[in-house]
């Protein structure tokens, strides 16, 4: 397994956001100014509740233009030192932060790990291209595992038990990260930039953009590393939503590739269970991912409690 060793990094240029009680999640910017590559947009932040048909209505939120990471922190006594970045989806147009964030964070807790929400530029930016996967939340993805890898010590976690998880074009965004952090997207900026970007798993659920549209072969900007971290990839034969053509091919496709590269992988995929299943626990046969994904964890030693400090 891929290890770290870790010099503790002052980060004086961090300011915290939000409230820190043990009740309250910490929130911090993730960059210590303005998003480097970002053109910006027009207007300001701004969250909606959208009557989703598929899970009711959730909170999305939109118009990112300062990216945070949002900290959320098991009971010490179940502490894991395990932490997962979550990416929620959305399209790359909006962020479903409750439904894909703030859930998920409430179950890694749940199961002794951080989650650590990752709030990541949208809507696309003038010049993205249409139906592409745009570059400037693969940047805010590289940077928050750096971020939380180099506080690790001050959050509680372990910086070799790191790992990104997303849904629909979080996904994407997930593996991207675990598959590209050997290339830096943007200049240093500060001693954060010096830690590696490589998580040690990632998560992938209902994910898009990840195969050619009209091929059953991997994007080709996805290039799979021999020493990619290991994959749980979970998806529905029945998810027909069109965000990136999130169709079940796009993870099947994406388990071979990584198989055939040597990388450890686990596939489910469900006969019925739409798109947007998330962590909730229903009748519906994607219910049952969350603990899969427990044992897997465990099954590599991911998911060990350690001794309180």
């Amino acid at each position: 397994m891929y290890r770290i060793t870790l010099a503790v990094v002052l980060l004086a240029g961090f300011v915290a956001v939000g409230p820190a009680s043990a009740d309250e999640p910490l929130v911090v910017d993730l960059w210590p100014g303005k998003a480097p590559g970002d053109v910006g947009i027009k207007g300001e932040e701004t969250s909606r509740i959208h009557p989703s048909p598929l899970v009711g209505p959730t909170k999305l939120i939109t118009n990112v233009t300062k990216p945070t990471l949002t900290i959320y922190r098991p009971p010490a006594a179940k502490n894991t030192g395990t932490v997962m970045v979550i990416c929620p989806g959305g399209g790359y147009w909006d962020l479903y932060w409750e439904l894909e964030g703030e859930e998920v964070a409430a179950w890694l807790n749940a199961q002794g790990m951080t989650g650590v929400i990752l709030k990541y530029r949208c809507p696309r930016r003038p010049g993205d291209v249409k139906g592409e996967p745009p570059l400037g939340p693969q940047l805010d993805a590289q940077r928050a595992v750096r971020l939380v890898r180099s506080r690790a010590r001050e959050w509680g976690v372990d910086p070799n038990r790191i790992g990104v998880v997303g849904f629909s074009a979080g996904g994407h965004l997930a593996l991207a990260t675990a598959a590209g952090f050997a290339t830096r997207l943007y200049e240093p900026i500060d001693a954060v930039d010096q830690v590696s970007s490589r998580p040690d798993f990632a998560v992938a659920c209902y994910s898009g953009y990840l195969k050619v549209a009209d091929k059953d072969e991997v994007r080709p900007d996805l290039k799979i590393p021999a020493d990619m971290p290991p994959v749980f990839l979970a998806h529905t034969s029945d998810d027909n939503v069109g965000y990136g053509g999130s169709v079940s091919e796009n993870s099947v496709i994406m388990y071979l590739a990584l198989k055939r590269a040597g990388v450890p992988t686990e596939l489910h995929v469900y006969a019925t269970g739409d798109h947007d299943f998330g962590v909730r626990q229903n009748d519906k046969l994607p219910s049952s991912w969350t603990g899969l994904c427990v044992r897997w964890l465990r099954s590599r030693d991911l998911l060990a409690v350690v001794p309180a400090r």
